[in-house]
């Protein structure tokens, strides 16, 4: 067994060695507890190991796994880029990359004027949610009682 590492660098950021391995995977943005799971479980590893036990040969096909996971055996459907508009491709983005693509996303949604990028730019709510009384910014808005 390898010497333990307190904090354990992967896909740059660094992750703390004393979590399980599935948790620890997770703290990656754009990695959640399913796809870490399966990333595990195609990569053969115990997820119940901690993250600072692992070989540096394990970090690397970890590594090289979160930079394909079709390439693993991991199915389309758990990638968060699915047909992407820019290329029609199916890939998996973590990161500062992930960020940048909403961002994308979402000035694309602006400049072609769809009901989407109308909401993001006056910074209403976009998902359908009410905002009757929610989703307000400044002061709030109410009746107030008489002081009698």
């Amino acid at each position: 067994m390898s010497e333990f590492k307190h904090i354990v660098r992967v896909k740059g950021k660094d992750l703390e060695g004393s979590k399980k391995l599935i948790a620890a995977l997770a703290d990656l943005r754009g990695v959640g507890l399913n796809l870490a799971y399966a990333l595990v479980n195609a990569l053969r590893l115990d997820p119940k190991m901690r993250l600072g036990f692992l070989s540096d040969a394990e970090i690397n096909e970890i590594e090289k796994g979160l930079s394909d996971p079709s390439r693993i055996g991991i199915p389309s459907w758990k990638l968060n880029r699915r047909k992407s508009v820019d290329t029609g491709l199916n890939y998996h983005l973590i990161g500062a990359d992930l960020d940048l693509a909403v961002k994308s996303d979402v000035e694309r949604e602006k400049i072609v004027g769809s009901w989407r990028g109308i909401r993001h730019s006056l910074g209403l709510k976009v998902r359908g949610q009410r905002t009757r009384t929610t989703g307000r910014k400044g002061r709030t808005i109410g009746v107030r009682k008489s002081a009698s």
